[in-house]
């Protein structure tokens, strides 16, 4: 058991600092600030990520992998809630809950969706001798984008209204919990295919996996707990002290550190030719973003002693803007079921040149570039909507084995 758990070890080693500043009550410089708790944040990411992938073996079925999802994100959800909590006090944190949001969203579709699948072909092609042209996906996946779809099509509302109402959060909750729903009552009999130390844990004899597993999620969150608000709070002071925007700092920093564990596992599985999975796995996270984090948003604000909503500004809309008008690229694409290599291209070279575009000016066009690609794409794959949107609420069969999506390329 100690050889299994070493890398959780070492992960926990990394996040002593961090523990020992926020007990002890020092307070770095901001800078500093930003690497200690950064890092222990990033140590507990990953604890949190092999555990929930090691307790895949104890929770079999459909329900396994939303909830791995789910885990996965949760380092991202305690730093969005912890601006969107203080935002209810002090109003300039409001722009922070909207950064964070936005930033892991669309680094999540337009480097993580992306980069699964160049690698997912690359190794395709590698095996076969011959270029893969598209990732194939099975037909079981079709109801996570139909749930991707309900929940990204109620997302311009915000950008339309303004504001993200306690309404809209609570209808978001709710949309979330049937999703969990109709997960937990899906058909998966595999076995879980787990990969580094995940998989030394996974092979453990059953009582001491499951007491490991339990021991890292509570440790694991311990830690996150005691990092996310000074990590937070260093990010805003640290933009300030270095000469670089807040806004973007918190757009961009934090999301990296929370996701880099949910990232590397996805991109292990593309390695290792599992292509399917992986992107399975970032859809199934990109889903919770749109519906638990969005919907809790609101709640936590006025729980911090916000009104029932919270309004955003011009720059605001104009990102979840920019954001809505990706993700419906991205599902646009995806409605087929397949992923071709010009549309892993495009989002990822998309998702680049925003930073060549700063400005109020750059995103509007930018959201128009998203917004015709994705429309020419609807219309191209305008067959595949209705099946997609109502897919949430029909029973899903099982595929049949030759449809298994880790098998299917297109040449």
């Amino acid at each position: 058991m100690p050889r299994a758990l070493r890398p959780v070890f070492l992960c926990l080693a990394a996040a002593l600092p961090a523990i020992a500043l926020r007990l002890s009550g020092v307070h770095p410089s901001a800078p500093l600030a930003i690497v200690l708790f950064g890092l222990g944040v990033v140590a507990a990411s990953f604890v949190l990520a092999w555990a929930a992938e090691a307790a895949e073996v104890d929770i079999s079925g459909g329900l396994a992998i939303a909830l791995l999802a789910v885990i996965a994100v949760l380092p991202e959800y305690a730093v969005d809630l912890y601006f969107a909590h203080t935002a209810g006090s002090e109003p300039a944190y409001v722009q922070y809950a909207a950064a964070n949001m936005t930033g892991s969203n669309r680094l999540l579709l337009g480097l993580g969706w992306s980069s699964v699948v160049l690698i997912s072909l690359y190794v395709a092609s590698r095996r076969s001798g011959r270029s893969v042209k598209a990732l194939v996906l099975d037909s079981g996946y079709k109801r996570e984008l139909g749930f991707l779809g309900i929940a990204s099509v109620v997302a311009f509302v915000i950008p339309v209204t303004g504001q993200i109402h306690l309404v809209l959060g609570i209808g978001l909750l709710a949309f979330f919990g049937y999703y969990l729903w109709r997960a937990a009552a899906s058909e998966h009999d595999d076995e879980p295919d787990l990969v580094g130390p995940a998989a030394r844990i996974g092979a453990l004899p059953t009582v001491q996996r499951r007491t490991a597993v339990i021991g890292m999620f509570v440790t694991a969150a311990v830690v996150i707990l005691l990092s996310a608000e000074p990590f937070a709070d260093s990010l805003v002071e640290g933009g300030h002290a270095l000469g670089i925007d807040q806004f973007l700092l918190v757009q961009w920093l934090a999301p990296l550190a929370s996701e880099a564990p949910e990232f590397i596992v996805a991109l292990l599985f593309a390695w290792r030719g599992k292509g399917g999975a992986a992107l399975g796995l970032l859809i199934s996270a990109k889903v919770n973003q749109w519906t638990l984090l969005i919907g809790s948003l609101p709640i936590a604000y006025m729980i911090g002693g916000g009104p029932s909503a919270l309004h955003l500004d011009g720059r605001q809309v104009e990102e979840f803007l920019l954001t809505a008008t990706q993700t419906l690229l991205g599902l646009a694409v995806l409605l087929s079921l397949r992923f071709p290599r010009w549309a892993a291209w495009t989002l990822l070279g998309l998702f680049a040149v925003q930073f060549a575009v700063p400005g109020q000016t750059g995103r509007y066009v930018l959201c128009g570039v998203y917004l015709v690609l994705a429309v020419v794409a609807l219309v191209r794959n305008r067959q595949y909507i209705l099946p997609t949107i109502t897919s949430p609420f029909r029973r899903t069969e099982k595929p049949a084995d030759a449809e298994r999506a880790d098998e299917l390329i297109e040449v």
